[in-house]
């Protein structure tokens, strides 16, 4: 494809989108390669218990797993703890490119707490997350159809449920041997090697010994000596009260092609990457061909009626026209409620920043998933320092409204938004802490929050509102008359409330293919990293929030009701109920959802995200609107 001529127009468009290719190869600096020699440890840590039908962390020791003699936590950012990770060392340690066979890690004795523990496990369908030098476990999936790349599945299931050969009744089988599967490159030069692969295939198997337990004792279900392993055993071990569970592993080194710098992009690969491509190219090309269709029509549209309007001034025909240019007297009057809309708008800048920033450091790699956490990290820091301009653009749009009280106005900036989620997210991690999850955000955490929040983004606005409003007032391009003038009555078609639904359609529409892999990655586990397409189609819903909120403004204007603020920025924040509808789709018809908490979990964090979106968009639309009324009333002759 790099090969094709193309056109001159779309140099520069083919340069952007091979940056964005180029840049999944890129990793956060100071995450260096780790050489092992021959005979090295290799420490692997455990992760939380996950699962997709409850959307509830656990940490891996909530279930009587063998540990170690000391558990360690190791250190976690901020964004690891908010995601419910819970890293910790265990009593998995192999020796590198030695390959051991049916090691014994420890023998459990279930009492009833310690079955139910695991049968509910296991009903809810947790998995077990581990990592090895940095790189998750991952159990292979084979496809029927063999030319069909492998698919991934993170992490290994705690066990399962099914029926002994000839028995009716279901039981609950664990999953207590591990075969791994370390996949390294070596180097050519020197003996030392890389991990670029972490496998797992588990099995239940329940094992037998002869005589008395001891340090000493010898598997006959799996004896390392005789080359016998598990794989082919049909007696799964059963978990029951006063059971005895056995959990042991083996581990193989294999060596592979793959180099370290690639070694995440089988992780990144998604089982729908051509359903994926297709349909984000087909979103692009309908967006992008109705965007500038609505920009054609706008733009013939409205240079038409400048010089119309133009030459009926010196026709002194002007009395007689109807239209857009006879609110010009009131199309600058200050709205209704203008301090909100004043600190939605601060805070929709304040939250367009962080998301633009932050998109363009995740495509330069700087975010990639071998630094867990770091996308949440650097996003709640990014907001927090871009209070500074949500100040400043309240505190401008409150002085052109001629505002005077506007360190009322900039708390309001600094705190409402902020309040409301963080109302939400606690009443959410109450929820979270009352199943004794690990998803619940400790209290360090959440003090480390209100401190960031009033210590550095709440002195932060009233900096940048102090800079604002220091600056001249914003002069309207219009007087505006003492009397509002009288609104005629409207058609149907232009009621506010079906005008503004209208607006949000076109927006949403820009996004939700992508909406849905997003919320595959988010719910179901798995990684997102296509952040060149998703800044693409970030550009798109811009353009597309900033025109469809200009077309309909116009038809507003030309009915001659002039009450534009607050509709500008409804009409394409209006795509944030669309997003909701859609999420409680997706939750209806992907999800496996039962427990009425995990529910509520959902729910509670698609509203914040729909709240969100609303925040963003609803201010491209409204600047979109400022400037295009601006942009007109001043191009016209006006006595």
């Amino acid at each position: 494809m790099e090969n094709r001529r193309i056109p001159a127009f779309h140099l520069w468009i083919s340069a952007f989108l091979l940056l964005l290719v180029r840049g999944n190869c890129f990793y956060l600096p100071g995450v260096a390669p780790e050489d092992f020699e021959k005979g090295d440890t290799l420490k692997v840590k455990v992760n939380k218990l996950t699962s997709t039908k409850t959307q509830l962390p656990y940490s891996y020791y909530s279930l009587p797993y063998c540990h170690p003699d000391a558990i360690i936590d190791s250190a976690e950012n901020l964004g690891e703890v908010l995601r419910g990770d819970r890293i910790e060392n265990s009593p998995y340690v192999f020796k590198m490119r030695e390959p051991q066979l049916c090691n014994i890690v420890c023998r459990v004795k279930l009492d009833a707490k310690m079955a139910k523990e695991f049968k509910e496990k296991i009903e809810d369908e947790y998995r077990v997350n581990m990592i090895l030098d940095n790189l998750p476990l991952v159990v292979p999936l084979r496809r029927p159809d063999q030319e069909a790349p492998t698919v991934y599945q993170h992490g290994f299931h705690v066990g399962l449920k099914g029926q002994y050969t000839g028995s009716k009744d279901e039981k609950h089988f664990i999953h207590n041997h591990l075969q791994f599967t370390v996949k390294y490159h070596k180097d050519i030069q020197t003996d030392s090697a890389r991990i670029v692969g972490f496998e797992v295939k588990p099995f239940s198997v329940k094992h037998e010994y002869e005589g008395e337990w001891n340090e000493k004792t010898r598997l006959t279900t799996c004896d390392p000596h005789a080359k016998r392993t598990v794989t082919n055993s049909d007696s799964p071990q059963e978990v029951e009260e006063n059971k005895e569970i056995i959990f042991t592993y083996d581990v193989d080194f294999e060596a592979s092609d793959v180099k370290w710098a690639s070694r995440w992009d089988t992780y990144l690969l998604m089982a729908d990457d051509q359903i994926h491509w297709f349909s984000i190219v087909n979103s692009l090309m309908i967006v992008l061909f109705l965007s500038g269709m609505v920009a054609m029509i706008m733009l013939r549209t409205l240079y038409r009626d400048i010089s119309k309007y133009n030459q009926l001034e010196t026709q002194e025909e002007a009395q007689e026209e109807t239209g857009w240019k006879l609110v010009h007297g009131d199309v600058f009057r200050p709205p209704a409620n203008s301090d909100l809309l004043c600190v939605y708008v601060g805070t929709g800048v304040q939250f367009f920043g962080m998301i633009l920033v932050t998109m363009i450091f995740a495509m330069l790699g700087f975010l990639s998933p071998s630094n867990r956490g770091g996308l949440m990290t650097a996003m709640l820091l990014l907001w927090v320092f871009m209070g500074i301009f949500a100040g400043y653009s309240s505190a401008r749009l409150y002085k052109m409204f001629k505002g005077t009280e506007w360190k009322k106005v900039t708390f309001k900036t600094a705190v409402m938004f902020p309040a409301i989620v963080f109302a939400i997210f606690f009443v959410l991690n109450a929820l979270i802490w009352g199943e004794k999850s690990s998803g619940a955000v400790p209290f360090g955490t959440m003090f480390a929050l209100v401190l960031l929040w009033f210590g550095i983004s709440v002195p932060l606005v009233f900096v940048g509102s102090y800079i604002g409003f220091k600056k001249p007032a914003i002069e309207d391009p219009v007087k505006t008359n003492k009397i509002p003038r009288q609104i005629p009555e409207q058609a149907w078609y232009m009621n506010p409330v079906f005008s503004i639904l209208i607006g949000g359609i076109l927006p949403f529409g820009a996004v939700f293919i992508e909406l849905f892999f997003i919320l595959t990655s988010i719910w179901l586990h798995q990684f997102y990293y296509i952040f060149g397409f998703l800044f693409i189609v970030f550009l798109i819903l811009i353009v597309t929030c900033a025109e469809i909120t200009i077309v309909l403004c116009y038809f507003q204007l030309c009915s001659e009701d002039y009450l534009w603020w607050w509709r500008s920025y409804l009409t394409s924040g209006s795509s944030a109920f669309y997003l909701f509808l859609y999420a409680t789709f997706y939750f209806f018809t992907k999800l496996e959802i039962t427990k009425p908490v995990s529910g509520v979990l959902y729910f509670g964090y698609m509203l914040i995200a729909s709240f969100q979106f609303f925040v963003l968009t609803g201010t491209i639309g409204f600047y979109a609107c400022f400037w295009f009324t601006r942009l007109i009333y001043s191009s016209v002759k006006i006595d």
